[in-house]
């Protein structure tokens, strides 16, 4: 007996191919959806999207399911990389692969899924789903090196209860061992780190596409002049590579760090050594606040993160209406106004905000 309709998001990677093998396995009704969600020209060196499909295409027919293609690039400009333009304009290091997940693989996706009458959706991220007393709570994949709960800690409960992670329970390495098992062509296909869609490409060089370059003084935290920037947007707190800061007399020969960025006179200010206390910070205040359930408790311990790599930080965190208050135990180097601070209880995910101020 089949365990319902499944629409598989298939990227053409082996995370989602191995998804397909583990729903079908499992006794879902299985199809498969190609997104493309960005128009690149032809020719272009960064784009992968053609051998994605290609590899997308052959799996399906491997495994015997159908794979449609739908182009979302519209949805994409709209809702994900215009709003991440808007935020580097501002100064601000917004996480595009947050957005994406939030604005379309499930929203976008998840509705063209329903008005298909699927009964699920699923995807090839790495994360875990429970019932509590009829609500749905979004867990850790027991993978912690691979755990993505980060990417998707603003995805809607109702979205959440509809959603499938069949990787959430398994390490890497197993994924790997079950594709090449299954013969599927992506079972040695490198993982993707590039931008959500975008793809893996020099940063800097496809910004300037859409933002021109905005030349500003660097100071150290004295007030010197040492040196000039291309623009706000092209720089983000704790960086070290592209300042161009070298030659100075009288400094010691630790790195510079970008410590600050003001917006009002067009400014970055730059520290020296990795440890200098204009990179930390013990507090941080959010906005656009998502909650996966209701915070039952307003003052609690938990601890949380405020970027996808770091390990999970002891903090005391207070709700205040639709935003978050976090006081850190140990201070946090190049806490990032624009990227999330996603909060956690144990293995649960309870949700997470944009920093909108750090102190």
């Amino acid at each position: 007996m089949s365990k319902g309709r499944v629409l598989l998001g298939l990227s053409g990677g082996v995370d989602s191919s191995v998804s397909a093998v583990l729903l079908k396995n499992s006794g879902y009704e299985v199809d498969a959806l190609f997104m493309r969600n960005w128009e690149e020209e032809n020719g272009s060196p960064y784009c992968s999207i053609k051998e994605d499909f290609l590899d997308a295409v052959f799996v399906a027919d491997q495994l015997d399911i159908e794979v449609k293609e739908l182009n979302f690039s519209k949805q994409y400009k709209e809702k994900v990389f215009s709003y991440f333009l808007e935020q580097l304009r501002e100064g601000k290091t917004p996480n595009p692969d947050i957005l994406c997940n939030r604005e379309i693989k499930f929203k976008v996706f998840y509705e063209y899924a329903l008005s298909l009458n699927y009964d699920f959706i699923a995807t090839g991220h790495y994360a875990r789903k429970r019932t509590d007393n009829n609500s749905f709570e979004l867990l850790k994949g027991s993978d912690h090196t691979k755990d993505q709960s980060y990417f998707l800690h603003s995805i809607k409960n109702e979205v959440l209860e509809k959603s499938l992670f069949p990787l959430g329970e398994l390490e890497k390495t197993k994924v790997r061992e079950i594709a090449e098992r299954n013969n599927l062509i992506t079972s040695k296909k490198k993982d993707s780190t590039g931008i959500c869609f975008i793809g893996e490409r020099p940063f800097p060089e496809f910004l300037r596409n859409f933002i021109p370059e905005n030349p500003g003084i660097i100071y150290d935290d004295k007030g010197n002049e040492i040196g000039r920037h291309k623009g706000l947007a092209f720089y983000t707190l704790g960086q070290r590579q592209g300042l161009g800061i070298g030659g100075i007399k009288d400094t010691q020969d630790s790195p510079w760090y970008v410590a600050e960025k003001i917006t009002s006179d067009n400014s970055i200010i730059a520290v020296q050594g990795n440890k200098h206390p204009k990179l930390f910070s013990s507090v941080l205040e959010t906005k656009n606040l998502f909650l996966i359930n209701n915070i039952k408790d307003k003052d609690f311990y938990g601890t949380a993160k405020v970027r996808y790599r770091q390990k999970d930080q002891e903090c005391k965190i207070t709700k205040k209406g639709d935003t978050l208050r976090i006081e850190f135990s140990l201070p946090q180097r190049a806490v990032t106004p624009g990227q999330s601070v996603v909060i956690y209880k144990d293995d649960v995910c309870l949700g997470g905000g944009e920093i909108s101020e750090i102190n």
